[in-house]
């Protein structure tokens, strides 16, 4: 009998925990594992907020998939296509032609994209915040805009630069801006000629309430905490336009802002819907409660791609999006795995949501877990406690500690790195 191929289509969350559980649990002859993602590296996405803001190096916080899964092979190549009737995936490397790549087994693990809308200018003039790149980005970005600021006379260009909007009150989100804010206050006693109570930030939401998660009462007591930090917390207001960095709101203000960042959910990867995969109305794959693909042999799927019921909940609901389900599920999923190799009996994915935490800044937070709300510096404390024991790795989760502890020590940096984004422009005008 021949060595069954595995692969494992994403090398996030599921796609890299699911690997491991693999590698643990098989020998070496038992099946032949292939990881394929865009990078090849996992980022741990909670503490993004925090390398935003200096407060963790950015290294620090993804995880090397070769050198964690030294017993797969990975593939660093994007995934443009999924026959499964006929066992093969469609990646488009680096470099070189797209080809097909054969398999005996599926895992479905691509994850989530930002979900936008066609909002005139966003495409153009807005950030993402969901990758450690676009992090890095956002950071230079900011200071850089402190730096314009301190340099230029004109005060329309001035005020336009200190202005900062993002728009989505989820995690990401409010975490970010919390993040942000903190930093950019912080960095204003090294201007001269800027001060805290020339920054503005702006936080949008559609809704009625922001993070949702952690229930109303912690919702309405962030709201609160925010303003009084002087941020304008706009609800049940959409983003109508920023064509040109000018900013309209669906409450009739207008303003303009260099800096706008856009964390207003996320889809299922549209890549699925070039597959012979069920999906459901939101475009995610189909899952049995043994997160098998529902209806087809061989293909299995987990995360924020997957519709996987929650047996905790009413019937019809399924698991939410979030790095608490994804990293259970890709446990059980391995297990799964090699059960179904074995003909042993697969079991069931049951895990009730045990709580939320959220970061504010630093030493500020909010947290529900297990009916328990706690705010300010215990919630803070959780919510790092908790994450950094999820970090993968033991050297990531030392270098994190070590992070924290220096900050304890040393004021943290705030230098604009900005000359990274455009890498060749001193050396294309010396050229020139």
């Amino acid at each position: 009998m021949s060595t069954p191929h595995i692969v494992i289509a994403g090398g996030g969350y599921v796609g890299m925990y699911t690997a491991l559980g693999l590698q643990k649990r098989l020998q070496r002859g038992d099946a032949r594992i292939t990881v394929i993602d865009p990078r090849s590296a996992m980022t741990y996405q909670p503490f993004l907020p925090e390398a935003a803001a200096g407060s963790l190096e950015p290294r620090h916080v993804v995880v090397p998939l070769r050198k964690t899964l030294d017993g797969c092979e990975v593939i660093t190549a994007r995934i443009t296509a999924i026959d499964h009737a006929a066992r093969t995936i469609r990646v488009e490397p680096l470099a070189g032609g797209p080809y097909d790549l054969g398999y005996d087994e599926l895992v479905v693990a691509v994850g989530s994209v930002a979900r936008t809308l066609p909002i005139p200018g966003l495409a153009e003039h807005g950030m993402g915040f969901k990758q450690i790149e676009e992090a890095i980005s956002l950071r230079n970005h900011v200071l850089d805009r402190l730096d314009v600021a301190a340099s230029v006379q004109d005060s329309a260009t001035r005020g336009k630069a200190l202005t900062f909007v993002f728009v989505g009150g989820g995690y990401a989100g409010v975490e970010a801006l919390a993040e942000i804010e903190d930093m950019a206050r912080f960095a204003t006693r090294y201007y001269e000629t800027i001060s805290e109570a020339d920054l503005r930030f702006v936080l949008v939401e559609a809704a009625n309430r922001i993070l949702p998660e952690v229930g109303p009462d912690l919702g309405r007591y962030t709201v609160d905490r925010l303003t009084e930090r002087g941020i304008e917390v706009r609800l049940n207001t959409r983003l109508v336009s920023c064509v040109d960095r000018n900013v309209v709101l669906s409450d009739g203000d207008t303003f303009e802002a260099d800096t706008i960042v856009w964390t207003a959910g996320v889809k299922a990867n549209p890549v699925l819907a070039a597959s012979d995969l069920p999906l459901d109305d939101k475009g995610r794959v189909r899952t049995l409660p043994t997160l098998q693909v529902q209806g087809v042999d061989s293909a299995w799927s987990a995360g924020d791609n997957a519709a996987v019921p929650d047996l905790t909940a009413a019937p019809g609901q399924f698991c939410s999006p979030s790095a608490q389900h994804a990293v259970r599920q890709a446990k059980v999923l391995a297990d799964n795995m090699v059960r179904s190799l074995r003909g042993e009996p697969l079991e069931e994915y049951k895990h009730k949501h045990v709580g939320s935490v959220a970061s504010l800044g630093l030493y500020k937070g909010v947290a529900q877990v297990y009916g328990v709300k706690l705010r300010g510096y215990p919630a803070w404390f959780m919510h790092r406690t908790y994450h950094m024991s999820r970090m993968p790795t033991f050297n990531k989760k030392v270098r994190v500690v070590l992070d924290w502890t220096l900050a304890l020590f040393f004021r943290r940096d705030v230098v604009s790195l900005g000359s990274l984004q455009h890498p060749k422009d001193d050396f294309r005008r010396a050229a020139a």
